[in-house]
């Protein structure tokens, strides 16, 4: 990989970008290197699992980036190489995240509704063990949510299994959410003018 500043991109080594998706997804993070044949430029982003010594190193492919800015321009000082990387560690990670999402596709193959999915993403937020079987969703082998994707919908083996309780808090908050953002939608969203003759 080349330095980005040997890119046609106007940011060099170690200066902070943020990226946004052709998805509106949102990534931030000092650049590290920049791959001008493909277009690939890699992040050192704030670790996902939240623990301070550790960072995320992710892979932008600049051609779905819709915008880019520089957040910060790298500072003047001799920049550290970064630690290797655990490429067994990251092989796995690749495999479960390419299995992962052969099972969305599949569910979406199946006719999962795109409540399903957006319930399905946000459960996987919190919780590491949630799997797709046909329509129903579930979760650490012991709570299943069939469709339309209730709280009443969960079931385990009680309806007053720890499990299924904590599953049916998620699903509530995740609904509560749902529906505030589309009241947010709806309040600014432009009003048409009214004309009058």
């Amino acid at each position: 990989m080349k330095a980005m500043a040997d890119g046609p991109e106007c940011f060099s080594l170690g200066s902070v970008v943020c990226c946004k998706t052709c998805y509106d997804q949102v990534i931030e993070g000092e650049g590290l290197a920049f791959d001008q044949q493909t277009k690939a430029l890699m992040l050192k982003c704030a670790s996902s699992s939240g623990k301070a010594n550790v960072s995320d190193i992710r892979m932008v492919n600049l051609n779905f980036v819709s915008e880019l800015t520089v957040k910060k321009e790298a500072g003047s000082s001799q920049l550290t190489p970064p630690q290797p990387l655990n490429t067994e560690k990251l092989n796995t990670r690749a495999k479960q995240n390419i299995d992962e999402r052969q099972r969305l596709a599949a569910a979406i193959s199946a006719g999962v509704s795109h409540d399903g999915i957006r319930l399905f993403l946000a459960i996987r937020k919190t919780i590491d063990d949630v799997t797709w079987q046909g329509k129903n969703i579930i979760v650490m082998n012991q709570v299943t949510i069939v469709p339309p994707y209730r709280p009443e919908n969960c079931k385990g083996k009680s309806d007053s299994d720890a499990s299924v309780l904590h599953v049916r808090k998620i699903v509530e908050k995740h609904l509560r959410d749902q529906q505030k953002q589309s009241q947010g939608t709806r309040q600014t969203s432009p009003t048409q003018p009214s004309t009058k003759a």
